[in-house]
């Protein structure tokens, strides 16, 4: 499991590299949580992708389709 964490973590650093550390340990936290969530987040970026949409575009719209979701995970 903290093999998961650390490579969690590694992918994390690689797509936001001016996100302070403390930020993305709170990240690797929430998906710890939450792996379902997050897993169908993925799949539903991976979708869009698939439609033609560019990475960016497509986190853009599963984000603010989940975003009241996503709020709540972030407050609590």
């Amino acid at each position: 499991f903290m093999l998961g964490k650390f490579f969690l973590k590694q992918l994390i650093k690689s797509k936001m590299k001016d996100v302070p550390e403390a930020e993305i340990d709170k990240l690797v936290s929430l998906v710890e949580k939450n792996p379902d969530f997050f897993k169908n987040i993925a799949s539903e970026v991976d979708q869009k992708m698939k439609e033609g949409k560019d990475q960016m575009a497509a986190v853009a719209e599963v984000v603010k389709k989940h975003e009241a979701t996503l709020k709540n995970l972030t407050n609590s």
